[in-house]
């Protein structure tokens, strides 16, 4: 046992990755439908291991702290601007007054117990499930004029606080939410969500990773024609036809006699050609009354299609409807088959606005996809390939930014180099929207720099707290847990009435506005397993983006506040 904590006194990174490890499979746990989540379970597994008493630089956690900043604020940069628009300006709204609530909440309870600046931002971070809480106050902390063996017992207060009020920060704010929330306003959620997916015609909601419904909307069919009424028609009036009955109808190809050509607006169909016809499937019931037999033809229904996700690049596009879009001759050809806002799948109709930033999941033959993603702005083909120089230059400029210091009654007071990260990913993720050929950032890099950076922070410091944690827990225990209750409840309450009588929200993008301006999506996962319904995430994007912002920045307000 003496060589194997001494080994791990000489080499501080193999309890990094020791405290990631058991922290990623403890968080991993199920206990009925709530697991602790990769960030307690990495923080506990810190504290455990910091019982033998490992120093670690605290430059470490920093350089990971900012990478995961600079991602959260690449991911919701899109959206964060986008809300700032007339459209979302009451999500926006709404999301601040939520966060303020949050804030004095938690600096009333801390007030109101006597508590140091530690564990009031602990307090916020843990109640509110905003991890990246503790990193900001470090930094806050770090500047304050007072003896840096106070500042060590603050900064070691933090994750105590955090540990004992993430529990029900996550847990409780998705059981009430889910639970008390519709109760509160006063509604079956669920049927409420299923009469406005009836209104707009939104499509089903997801079966989860991997999984998918064994319909599929679309279909390619061969049928030879004998109906009087296509006979010598052109395509493009074919088209028109099927329109003006409200249907998406496209001949894609036809067969005259031994000759297979691709169709053009222009090609003139006659009797007893074969025309390989797409169409939405439940268009296509009835196919052989209307246009003759359906027959099995490989070679003409044999060409290539493609599934392609597209980016709103084109401001010209931004806020046009998908009807709108649809009538567009780009979009000859070519169906919609999901749209991805702020990685959300989001619920979507005919009159759906679309804006820069959002992803189009777009299907039909590739000729025509690739005539819309043209149009639409940006192909997003998959790739593995990082923009470093995008990601090292934005933190650096947003770093140099927040280190730019003023003073105010003495105390110096600056956004702090994890601030300026966060503002930097957010401007940074919004010029990627709109200028997507540069700065990619794959899905699989995002999540490592969100997840393990957290998670490394997270890991140093329960590391470095170990040893004062079990202490001061028992000292605190009870009282901080009941005050991270109230914590918790107090802002979701204000959110809920004031998204009821003030802002008029449907229920359900109400609550989801709620779990939004919280960063909560262990709530939107519980209030859409009740609602039976994706359409809460219509109130989840923006407010999320609002709320990561606002709630980080809290860090340094909270310190201010309480210093």
């Amino acid at each position: 046992m003496d060589w194997f904590i001494a080994t791990f006194q000489r080499y501080p990174e193999l309890a990094i990755f020791l405290a990631l490890a058991g922290g990623y499979w403890v968080g991993g746990l199920k206990f009925g439908k709530f697991s602790l989540g990769s960030v307690t379970g990495t923080l506990l597994a810190g504290v455990i291991i910091g019982q033998m008493h490992i120093t670690i630089s605290s430059n470490v956690k920093s350089v990971f702290f900012l990478m995961f900043l600079f991602a959260v604020g690449y991911g919701v940069g899109p959206q964060f601007f986008r809300g700032l628009k007339s459209d979302g300006v009451p999500q926006v709204i709404f999301a601040v007054l939520q966060c303020l609530a949050s804030l004095f909440a938690a600096f009333g309870a801390a007030k109101l117990l006597g508590y140091d600046v530690g564990l009031a931002a602990g307090l916020l971070s843990g109640s509110q499930t905003i991890s990246a809480v503790l990193g900001v106050a470090t930094d806050s902390i770090n500047q304050l004029g007072i003896p840096d063996v106070q500042k060590k017992q603050m900064i070691d207060a933090m994750p105590i606080a955090y540990a004992v009020t993430y529990l029900f920060g996550t847990a409780g704010a998705a059981w009430f939410l889910s639970s008390i929330g519709p109760k509160i306003l006063g509604v079956d959620l669920a049927a409420e969500c299923r009469k406005w997916e009836e209104q707009m015609g939104a499509g089903a909601a997801s079966l989860g990773p991997g999984v998918a419904s064994a319909y599929q909307p679309f279909a390619l069919r061969a049928f030879r024609v004998t109906g009087e009424r296509l006979v010598n028609k052109t395509v493009a009036e074919l088209e028109r036809l099927a329109m003006a009955q409200g249907f998406r109808v496209f001949v894609e190809r036809v067969r005259q006699g031994e000759t297979v050509i691709d169709t053009e607006p222009t090609t003139v169909i006659r009797g007893g050609d074969v025309v390989a016809v797409l169409a939405r499937r439940e268009v296509m019931v009835g196919g052989e009354s209307k246009i003759g037999p359906e027959v099995d033809d490989k070679l003409l229904l044999d060409f290539p299609a493609e599934s392609l996700d597209v980016v709103i690049t084109n401001k010209k596009v931004a806020g046009k409807t998908l009807a709108d879009l649809a009538q567009l001759e780009e979009a000859r050809g070519v169906y919609l088959k999901t749209l991805t806002r702020s990685g959300l799948e989001m619920p979507f109709t005919p009159g759906t606005t679309v804006d820069r930033g959002d992803v189009l999941t777009l299907v039909g033959p590739h000729r025509h996809v690739e005539r819309a993603a043209n149009l639409l702005g940006y192909a997003d083909r998959p790739t593995s390939m990082t923009d470093m120089v995008f990601v090292g230059a934005g933190i650096v400029l947003g770093g140099l930014v927040g280190a730019l210091a003023f003073k105010i009654g003495g105390i110096p007071l600056s956004l702090s180099t994890s601030g300026g990260a966060l503002i930097a990913g957010l401007v940074f993720g919004w010029l990627r929207s709109v200028r997507r050929t540069f700065g990619r950032v794959p899905e699989p890099a995002l999540w490592v720099m969100n997840s393990v950076g957290l998670n490394i922070f997270i890991a140093v410091v329960g590391i470095s707290s170990g040893p004062g944690f079990v202490q001061g827990l028992r000292q605190a225990g009870v009282s901080l847990f009941l005050a991270g209750v109230i914590v918790t409840l107090i802002p979701l309450i204000v959110g809920l009435l004031l998204g009821k009588y003030v802002f008029k929200f449907h229920p359900g993008i109400n609550l989801g506005a709620c779990a939004g301006a919280r960063t909560t999506t262990a709530a939107l996962g519980a209030i859409q397993d009740v609602a039976k319904s994706k359409m809460p995430a219509l109130g989840y994007t923006v407010t999320y983006a609002v709320g990561n912002t606002l709630l980080t920045i809290w860090g340094l307000v909270i310190v201010l506040l309480m210093a």
